[in-house]
């Protein structure tokens, strides 16, 4: 039965690629009433994005989409790879075995296969409507809410949200809608990507690898199960009509011994790799995110990745106000927080670049030289970037208001007991905040207005046992959480629902001191953008 078009939805997600699919996944599983508003009339059947880290396979699995994901991915079982026109190593990055959330620290995918993981799973919610072939039109503000003006099959028609989401891409019409500016760092190269099939199973290794060669940079990686996918740099010389045909794509993998006679062509397009990110990612009632919100160059497969991030850091704020557990200003917070994290992204990605897009002969042996010298070594080899870390905002302060040393970092996830079932620690806790403790004793510091308030928000308590944990205890891996803990002095760490570390204590008292903090934040969002030399809190160290 249609909604009544005066009542307003809490969320409307304009864009249903995998970060509106997301949202809409995440915010529809906490009861939040949402629709998605996507302008295509059926999902896009060509592959795009190719790659996932450790990370997002966890925010797949908080999202209850664990199994299904597993089987539309390949993990990395080797290095990535760059090497020169020689064929020497120049930088080998392990992507290989388990990484800090838990999940294979590489993973390629088809895309296709993959949103229609995400799709299924969003549309089977009673609390998720989605309209495909309807593309939105106007934005107009009201006290309450925002209207959206659509045109579609069923002709134009109105929507009415408490809050409105962009996720519609690069040439977003929600960010057209909004006053914000763009940071643009100038960064323009042109590539041929070409997708393809090849009839036959193959052994490819390393799986993932560049071509640092000045003649014709290549990229050669996985295109998911099944697939591969090769990228080939525009050069001077050459126009994009000339380089993007069917024949220029052939006559360019024919080196690599690929023909029609072996391999079928998916798709070839130029893309322009870009680097940039808007610099206010909400105004009011309407929100970006994903490539509507920033651009980066491929290069360490972290564009998709980033739109993810964006949704669950969004989706948990956006769920406590519409509950009304938190104010408003929270949200201004998304954009504190994610915009320093993606500019590290970006920093990344244009870094490796720079080392990969280089055409001039004497240059790239200068290049060759000095990272063979450092033994491709990723830690000597390539240009220093800073580690990923949150921007100011919903993380723990020091007495004189500064932000505690550290926090912001991802936290790793590891297996542990609780009642006779051994599994990772988010399959035990579900989603939402979870403090873990040295053992019930910091518990006792909490009164009942702390346990009040942990009860709202939904977080789960978790004391943590190296053995024989009582009833209520849980027991934790040999290598897990209580090593790291009790190396830094900490009884208690408070993990928010994006798995970045909100704060620690190192004695009862502080954990009582860090719950208010959280609730106080929450209510009144601190605006603070300085760090302090406190102890090291527990941390994934983690290659994003």
């Amino acid at each position: 039965m249609a909604k009544n078009p005066t009542t307003p939805y809490d969320v409307a997600i304009v864009g249903f690629g995998p970060v509106g699919q997301l949202l809409a996944l995440l915010l529809g599983r906490a009861g939040h009433d949402v629709i998605a508003l996507e302008r295509w009339p059926r999902p896009y059947d060509l592959p795009r994005a190719v790659h996932f880290d450790h990370e997002i396979g966890r925010i797949f699995q908080t999202a209850g989409l664990a199994e299904e994901v597993h089987r539309v991915t390949d993990p990395v079982p080797d290095h990535y790879e760059w090497r020169n026109a020689a064929g020497e190593a120049l930088v080998r990055i392990d992507w290989s075995g388990t990484g800090p959330s838990g999940w294979p620290t590489a993973s390629f995918f088809s895309q296709p296969d993959l949103e229609a993981v995400l799709a299924r799973a969003a549309e089977s919610l009673p609390t998720v409507t989605v309209r495909r072939g309807c593309e939105v039109t106007g934005v107009q503000h009201e006290d309450d809410c925002v209207q959206l003006t659509t045109t579609g099959a069923d002709g134009d028609q109105t929507v009415r949200a408490h809050y409105v989401i962009g996720a519609d891409g690069a040439n977003s019409f929600v960010r057209s809608a909004m006053a914000t500016t763009v940071t643009d760092l100038g960064f323009f190269y042109d590539w041929l990507i070409v997708d393809t099939q090849p009839h036959e199973p193959a052994e490819w290794s390393p799986m993932n690898w560049q071509l640092c060669d000045p003649e014709r940079p290549t990229t050669i990686v996985s295109g998911g199960p099944g697939r591969r996918r090769w990228e080939f740099l525009r050069l001077p010389h050459e126009s994009i009509e000339d380089l993007n045909t069917l024949e220029t794509a052939w006559h360019l993998l024919q080196p690599w011994g690929r023909t029609p006679q072996n391999t079928t062509i998916e798709r070839h397009t130029v893309y322009t790799f870009q680097a940039r990110w808007v610099d206010r990612w909400r105004e009011g009632r309407l929100i970006l995110a994903g490539d509507a919100a920033h651009q980066m160059p491929p290069f360490a497969g972290q564009g998709m990745c980033s739109g993810l991030r964006d949704a669950i850091n969004l989706a948990w704020k956006l769920g406590i106000v519409l509950d009304g557990r938190a104010a408003s200003a929270l949200l201004d917070t998304y954009t504190s927080e994610r915009s320093e994290h993606v500019q590290h992204a970006i920093g990344m990605s244009m870094a490796l670049g720079e080392v990969i897009c280089v055409l001039d002969p004497d240059a790239a042996a200068a290049r060759d030289q000095r990272m063979i010298a450092a033994d491709a070594d990723p830690q000597h080899a390539l240009p220093p970037t800073p580690p990923p870390v949150l921007g100011d905002g919903v993380l723990q302060r020091t007495p004189d208001g500064r932000r505690a040393r550290n926090v912001g970092h991802l936290t790793p996830q590891y297996e542990v007991t609780h009642r006779g079932r051994t599994a990772l620690l988010d399959d035990i806790t579900g989603s939402g905040f979870t403090l873990l403790t040295d053992g019930t004793h910091p518990l006792d510091a909490l009164d009942a207005a702390d346990r009040g308030f942990l009860a709202g928000i939904g977080a789960t308590l978790v004391p943590l046992y190296a053995d024989s944990p009582p009833p209520e205890g849980y027991l934790d891996s040999p290598a897990g959480y209580l090593p790291h803990m009790r190396e830094h002095g900490h009884v208690a760490a408070m993990i928010r629902p994006d798995f970045y570390l909100f704060g620690a204590a190192s004695d009862a008292p502080g954990l009582h001191e860090l719950v208010g903090q959280l609730r106080k934040q929450l209510q009144h969002p601190a605006s603070s953008t300085t760090r302090s030399l406190s102890p090291e809190p527990l941390t994934a160290a983690a290659e994003q």
